[in-house]
């Protein structure tokens, strides 16, 4: 007889993920259920439904901008632009998340795009780390500060990649790519300038 091991909160998180990118609503019973555990576990392994989702999404997010981020590092150009382009077509692109944009929009963008949601806060403090990053490497530079450009990027990507729930228009991460490409432009004397 082999010993059936112990869920964790790793466990939980995991299942929750592979739930999501298979493009099932993520139901908290019915994940307990899965793991042979009772509510009052799950609830206080991973918190609400809300902040599961929120880790996640972010868990997600972080490893494709990241990735994204090192594939770009030979560049000469700002890579913030493209790599916000890049992780908003590979968000359009993931069939679970497109679900649950689609499926739960309302609740999609509170979580997403308010910072009491929690997710918005860690992608603003992502791409301000990134754009600080272009512009003291000399990718990139810009009369306005860091946080303004962070803002702004994280705002238009919101703007596109939530295009559906907004105006019920298809998502454009190639507009995300022109706009900030312009916003977030080459330094001129930089290392852009000399390659």
């Amino acid at each position: 007889m082999v010993a059936r091991t112990r869920p964790t909160p790793r466990d939980a998180f995991r299942l929750a993920r592979r739930t999501l990118l298979d493009g099932q609503r993520l139901d908290m019973q019915a994940l307990a259920g899965q793991l042979g555990i009772n509510r009052v576990t799950l609830y206080r392994w991973v918190g609400s439904r809300e902040q599961l989702l929120v880790d996640v999404l972010w868990s997600m997010t972080e490893r494709t901008i990241m990735g994204m981020w090192a594939d770009l590092d030979d560049s000469p150009l700002p890579r913030v632009p493209e790599v916000l382009r890049r992780w908003s077509q590979a968000t359009i692109d993931n069939p679970g998340v497109r679900r649950f944009l689609h499926g739960e929009s309302e609740f999609a963008m509170r979580l997403l795009t308010l910072k009491s949601g929690g997710y918005q806060p860690r992608l603003f403090a992502l791409v301000r780390d990134l754009v600080a990053a272009d512009i003291a490497a000399g990718r990139a530079a810009s009369p306005l500060p860091v946080e303004e450009l962070a803002y702004a990027a994280v705002r238009i990507c919101e703007s596109y990649l939530y295009l559906p729930a907004i105006t019920g228009e298809p998502a454009d991460a190639d507009m995300v790519g022109r706009i900030l490409s312009v916003l977030i432009a080459p330094a001129p004397n930089g290392r852009a300038r000399s390659a």
